[in-house]
């Protein structure tokens, strides 16, 4: 249902897509995906693992974030800022310190930037909502193995962080949910220097007909910006919708 509900969306070319969702609300717990295996650069939203690292890290030690590392913390995520990124990026101890910390929150397929590079993280949309599920699932989350994952604190903070993004990166899977209704989210973009073209990837929480979803949408070999967050958009309304389609019929 959703490879079909997606299919007219799918440009061609150089541009590639993958997307997964999942339902917070249903007793279902399968997710629904497209090319969800499909590796992609995570641009920006490996910010989102980097702040769950950081979190599990502080965890582990008994502490809470200092105050240093919560404001670069909020810059990372509110308004993607980059320095910040970097920042906490060293202070997880860069790939090694993500890759760890998505291991333990059941990422499979996902693999910390070269050297300084975060945003070169390779990923899948199936983990993205793996990661997701880490942040918004509803009551204890169980991890692959000891040790624990994200407590409550940690999750309601991720949560309050990707709920308060400035109004200019509101965009990407924001755009699929009911309006007026909350949503939480993480955008992703780089232009290619060997390509030109544009990596364009949007993560988060929204809610539809009442009922909350976990949706990733990754792109690539996008012709511009515009076009990428345009069929991120699209992409996500129509996951969505073929997910919901149980629930109530998408409006046209």
């Amino acid at each position: 249902m959703l490879a079909r509900a997606l299919k007219p969306l799918l440009p061609d070319g150089d541009t590639r897509l993958a997307v997964a969702v999942f339902d917070l609300d249903s007793a279902d717990q399968e997710v629904a995906s497209y090319r969800a295996k499909d590796s992609f650069d995570t641009a920006s939203i490996s910010k989102l693992g980097i702040l769950a690292a950081l979190l599990l890290q502080a965890q582990d030690e008994d502490r809470a974030l200092t105050a240093e590392e919560r404001g670069y913390a909020e810059e990372m995520i509110r308004t993607s800022d980059n320095e910040a990124a970097n920042s906490l990026w060293q202070s997880i101890g860069e790939a090694v310190g993500l890759d760890a910390a998505h291991e333990r929150l059941g990422l499979e397929a996902t693999k910390g930037g070269p050297g300084t590079s975060w945003g070169l993280t390779q990923t899948t949309a199936r983990d993205q909502v793996q990661l997701l599920r880490a942040v918004f699932a509803r009551g204890p989350v169980s991890t692959p193995r000891p040790p624990k994952g994200l407590n409550q604190t940690s999750r309601a903070y991720i949560r309050r962080l990707m709920g308060q993004i400035t109004d200019e990166q509101d965009w990407g899977v924001s755009a699929a949910g009911s309006p007026g209704a909350q949503w939480a989210l993480k955008n992703g973009w780089i232009q290619r220097n060997t390509t030109g073209l544009w990596v364009i990837n949007s993560v988060g929480q929204v809610t539809v007909h009442g009922h909350h979803y976990l949706v990733s949408v990754l792109s690539s070999g996008n012709p511009s910006m515009g076009s990428g967050v345009k069929l991120v958009e699209r992409a996500a309304r129509a996951a969505i919708g073929a997910a919901s389609a149980h629930v109530r019929p998408w409006p046209q």
